[in-house]
């Protein structure tokens, strides 16, 4: 299958941070909540700046939490809620330490279906279904991580040709029926709530 890479407008090292390190990936999508998707998706980019080196779950999973917590801190701040994120990001990485040899990628690299991936992926700190699905419709869309399946397990935000999260953008055209289609879906939930 052939992938389109996730392209945002953000500094172009930090896209291609995306595009070569899974753990990047993962730490973007940790930080994929109540922030612009662009600010989750660069923040693994000054994380590593801010470290120094190439990004490491298993230094991460040790970091002193005060110390990981100054650093999504200091300004500009990595998240809107630096305190509790670090402390996410923490955790996601404690499990790849446990489960899956401190490798992102390990996480879906031998799975066999969707549903697999999904249960994994689920699995992590701070994952609820729906960024479950998200996070598998990203890995498929962009990255190429088709185990049979995937699809469905990713749901809606696995349809070809949909745009309705951050593995649909490829360009500012794709990025703006995004934030559409979510101001749509804002919209009806407000509604309903009325």
């Amino acid at each position: 299958m052939v992938c389109m890479t996730l392209v945002l407008p953000i500094d172009p090292e930090a896209n291609r941070l995306l595009e070569r390190s899974p753990l990047a990936r993962l730490v973007g999508m940790v930080l994929d909540q109540q922030v612009p998707m662009e600010k989750a998706f660069s923040s693994p980019y000054v994380l590593q700046q801010r470290l120094g080196h190439e990004l490491d779950a298993a230094e991460l999973a040790a970091y002193d939490p005060e110390a990981l917590v100054a650093l999504f801190a200091t300004p500009p701040a990595l998240h809107r809620f630096p305190k509790a994120m670090a402390a996410r990001v923490q955790e996601v990485c404690r499990v790849l330490v446990d489960r899956y040899d401190a490798e992102a990628a390990l996480l879906w690299s031998d799975v066999t279906d969707g549903e697999e991936l999904l249960r994994r992926v689920s699995a992590l700190p701070g994952f609820g279904r729906q960024k479950a699905q998200i996070f598998v419709a990203l890995l498929g869309k962009r990255f190429g991580v088709t185990p049979q399946n995937w699809r469905e397990a990713a749901g809606g935000y696995g349809d070809p040709g949909a745009y309705r999260s951050v593995a649909d953008v490829t360009d500012a055209d794709s990025l703006r029926k995004v934030r559409e289609y979510k101001q749509q879906m804002k919209a009806a939930a407000k509604a309903v709530r009325g």
